[in-house]
């Protein structure tokens, strides 16, 4: 080497090891401050999550509970699925869909959860299967819609008293609302003949048509008689409560504007004891902020303070972003909405589409009911900074909502993630810098005559403005002050 690429070579190694240096005194000061390695922070909070690595179900760690309590974090295989309470009707809305834009707005793996649950509620509990029976077991098993459609009417064939076979033909041939609710009715009529052999199967008929008659009635505007509909079928079968009928009961009670009945709903459903849901977080929401917001603005309420019962709509918000966060987004049009699937997440994308596809209507009826939303939402994420980690009202977010969403929602829809993998700034400016500082050293090493040069004008450069400045010093000031200078 030349004594030029050797200065070049030992000025890179010099930058290098002053890098270091900043780095081990940070390194220091973060592990004095937070009582843990910034590398090691990093290597597991960032890296190994980008490199697909997943924590070992022997090492999951506890989390503590609102109460102060500790479980297990839940795993992949712990997030379930639920059934959406206002799922669409597949030959008279998902179809026309498909029909229009040529997309199909379910995944096979949520029909393929669909069909589950038709053989279970319908067919589950029967150990000699009819023969119609078995044939409907087989036509919900069908991928092909045609094929499920031919295998109902074989079943019609061998019984014509086969109500299964009419509520597939309402779900899938019909093509309107009102032809599924003649099918229903036809189905409806059969079913409670069934029922004085009153097993499992005939009662989770009976339930599931009395339910889609109920929709069928919202859809086709007679929501009084929806309501009514809906509350016998509460009645009636009191310990149905986890099909959620009164997510259904709340949203038709939203559309006649029924605020003291949707309240007296969920004083006996938003309780601390039952399951939560993006419906109830944010219909509890939406009644306290509709309370308030008409009168809502931002500039007043940071002059005078929020009131009791602003403070109280600005928590109940916060509340319902912490359940589900992808929700405001959709309210407030900042992502586009598609049909909701058949099933859903809780907590996940999925139950935030196919809770704002059915309420968005609602939250625009109450005046400034979305300013108020789109002014305070974001303030949640300030209280819960490490929401997998930690939760505030809630248990912390579980990390597998992404992978059951992308497996729910189809494919053209850009799925929601929270919280967002975003690499601070820091790791990659340190990323950069030790990137750059090996990218020298290597061209030193292979080009060192021409990296002398290059050093050489880079410093010469560096320092241009320098030297310009201390000639124009010499030439206004006197050559005595200088030297005075020099001597103190």
């Amino acid at each position: 080497l030349t004594g030029t690429s050797l200065k070049s070579l030992s000025l890179c190694i010099t930058s290098f090891k002053a890098y270091s240096r900043l780095f081990q005194i940070f390194e220091w000061w973060y592990f004095r401050k937070y009582g843990t390695s910034f590398i090691e922070q990093v290597s597991v909070s960032h890296l190994r999550p980008l490199l697909g690595g997943v924590e070992s179900s022997s090492t999951t760690g506890l989390f503590s509970s609102v109460n102060g309590e500790t479980e297990p974090r839940p795993s992949v295989s712990e997030c379930k699925v639920w059934r959406n309470p206002l799922n669409l009707f597949r030959g008279a809305e998902y179809s026309r869909y498909t029909w229009v834009t040529g997309k199909e707005p379910l995944t096979y793996y949520d029909m393929n959860l669909s069909a589950q649950d038709h053989q279970t509620f319908f067919t589950g509990d029967t150990q000699q299967l009819r023969p119609e029976d078995a044939v409907m077991q087989k036509a919900w098993r069908e991928r092909n819609p045609q094929a499920r459609i031919r295998a109902a009417y074989q079943a019609i064939e061998m019984n014509h008293e086969c109500a299964a076979a009419y509520v597939l033909l309402a779900e899938e041939e019909a093509t309107t609302i009102t032809e599924a609710e003649r099918l229903f009715k036809q189905a409806l009529r059969i079913g409670k003949n069934g029922l004085k052999y009153n097993t499992g199967k005939d009662i989770n008929l009976l339930v599931y048509i009395k339910r889609r008659l109920a929709m069928c009635a919202r859809k086709l505007g007679r929501i009084k008689e929806a309501v009514k509909m809906m509350r016998d079928l509460m009645k009636e079968f009191p310990l149905l409560g986890m099909l959620n009928i009164h997510e259904n009961l709340l949203e038709a009670l939203l559309e006649l504007q029924a605020y003291a009945d949707v309240q007296a709903v969920l004083a006996k459903y938003d309780d601390i004891s039952l399951p939560k849901s993006a419906t109830i977080c944010y219909t509890s929401a939406l009644l306290k902020a509709r309370a308030v917001s008409d009168k809502f603005s931002p500039e007043a309420a940071s002059r005078r303070g929020l009131s009791t019962a602003e403070m109280n709509a600005v928590e109940a918000i916060h509340r319902a972003v912490e359940f589900n966060p992808h929700v405001p987004k959709y309210l407030l049009e900042m992502k586009s909405l598609i049909l909701p699937p058949e099933h859903i997440l809780k907590r996940g994308d999925s139950e935030a589409v196919a809770y704002a596809f059915f309420h968005l209507q609602h939250w625009k009826r109450a005046e400034g009911a979305l300013n108020l939303l789109h002014c305070t939402w974001e303030g949640t994420f300030r209280i819960i900074p490490y929401p997998l980690e930690k939760g505030h009202l809630f248990y912390p977010y579980p990390g597998c909502t992404e992978t059951a969403d992308r497996e729910l929602l189809p494919s053209f829809h850009e799925v929601s993630v929270y919280p967002k993998k975003e690499l601070p700034f820091f790791i990659l400016f340190t990323a950069g810098l030790c990137s750059f500082t090996a990218m020298l050293a290597m061209l030193t090493h292979q080009f060192p005559e021409l990296m002398g040069v290059f050093a050489k004008a880079f410093f010469s450069t560096l320092f241009a403005p320098l030297g310009f400045f201390a000639d124009k010093m010499e030439s206004f000031m006197p050559s005595s002050f200088w030297h005075q200078l020099t001597r103190i």
